[in-house]
């Protein structure tokens, strides 16, 4: 006898949230599929049926017969899918942004939804991840752990657009750690800018002759009197600094409003006249601060060699005198907010103050140097002597007289 005809009926959930159903059965010696449309499931095992009674007599023809539809694209482990995700678009991030995009993958993501299905990520499970980093012994702060999750989020919308899973779960502020607002340092006083100069300027007359060239104190004062971020400082060429004129142009930032004239003011020019005297033979398109073979200063070093070390003598010095050390976490970018600090101190407009630092949000730079604002007038008199050159005169006589020494 021959086998009693099988099939069974198929469910499909449309973009439309409807259920759509169709029929699967053996027909002929062939594998057959109808569609039924959004009709009830009753209907369609009603439907069934009767196509199954056809096919035994022999009497059923392929009336509304369809292709096969898709098999549903298996649902992957989340490091399954991060490597394919990775494979994609590793060519397409900035190196530097690649290897911290790497870590926070491989460091954080994977070691905890690696085998977990794509569907199986919900928002708890991403809320379950953040309570685990924050209970580690040694938590990450809050703003690393908001990044391992953007980049989390980043991953599953690429699976939510392939309707591998039906939404983003880590998507939204609400799966975010509450950050608190960074604390900015800066050298708050007139001291403290004379020890790191002072300090810069024992290190240069320290130093062997094969390392003259870095020209620490020099290099300093242009963060601190003219606000350049480290890579203009770096990419600053002679031809950009209009001693004559007082005026140094930043033509290489990374925003339009980055490019920027700042003035020289009197410190500043000082330091800038005595070093182009030192090097009278260069030529205008060399670095200002190059290398002993004149390629680019790499900001790694200068923070290292330059600003670090100077750091350490500064703070040797202060405490020899009985004074406190410098604030703590001082970058080349605390150096930069030294000068827009000033500038508030000093009563310049806000307006040249955005114009020289290449800022263009007015609330934002107000909001971070406002307590510049609050400073007493004998502090205010002691920058302004810092910063049109008297003070550093000083810094000069002193540092001359330590060497000699």
């Amino acid at each position: 006898m021959p086998r009693p005809a099988t099939g069974k009926v198929i469910d499909h959930r449309g973009r439309d949230g409807r259920t759509y159903r169709s029929l699967r059965f053996t027909a002929y010696g062939k594998r057959r599929f109808v569609s039924l449309g959004a009709v009830t499931a009753g209907e369609a095992e009603r439907e069934l049926r009767h196509v199954l009674a056809d096919v035994e007599r022999g009497t059923w023809t392929a009336r509304i017969e369809v292709a096969a539809p898709p098999e549903p694209e298996p649902i992957p482990t989340f490091h399954a899918y991060a490597e394919e995700w990775w494979t994609r678009y590793e060519h397409q991030i900035a190196a530097k942004t690649r290897a911290n995009y790497r870590w926070r993958l491989e460091r954080h993501l994977l070691p905890f939804f690696a085998d977990m299905r794509l569907d199986a990520i919900t928002f708890d499970t991403v809320e379950r991840y953040i309570a685990s980093k924050l209970a580690e012994p040694v938590p990450l702060s809050a703003r690393t752990i908001n990044m391992t999750v953007t980049l989390l989020s980043a991953i599953l919308e690429g699976a939510v657009e392939r309707e591998l899973i039906p939404r983003n779960p880590a998507k939204g502020k609400g799966r975010r750690v509450r950050e608190r607002a960074p604390r900015r340092s800066y050298l708050e006083t007139a001291a403290q800018i004379d020890a790191l100069l002072i300090a810069a300027g024992e290190l240069d007359s320290d130093a062997r002759e094969d390392r003259r060239h870095v020209e620490r104190k020099a290099m300093l004062a242009t963060l601190t009197f003219a606000g350049l971020r480290i890579s203009e400082l770096c990419a600053l060429r002679w031809q950009h600094v209009d001693l004559a004129a007082g005026w140094l142009t930043v033509g290489e930032s990374k925003t339009d409003a980055g490019r920027r004239r700042v003035k020289i003011r009197g410190a500043l020019q000082d330091v800038l006249l005595e070093l182009r005297g030192r090097h009278q033979d260069t030529e205008q398109s060399a670095y200002v601060f190059g290398t002993s073979r004149g390629g680019q200063q790499s900001p790694d070093n200068f923070r290292s060699r330059v600003l670090r070390a100077a750091i350490d003598r500064a703070n040797e010095n202060l405490t020899a005198d009985g004074l406190p050390p410098l604030p703590e976490r001082i970058t080349p970018h605390s150096l930069r907010r030294t000068f827009c600090s000033l500038l508030y101190a000093l009563g310049e407009d806000p307006g040249v103050v955005m114009d020289e630092m290449g800022h263009t949000n007015p609330a934002l730079a107000l909001r971070v140097y406002r307590q510049a604002m609050r400073r007493g007038d004998d502090e205010k008199a002691q920058l302004r002597a810092l910063v049109e050159g008297s003070q550093l005169a000083v810094i000069d006589s002193a540092a001359m007289q330590q060497a000699a020494a």
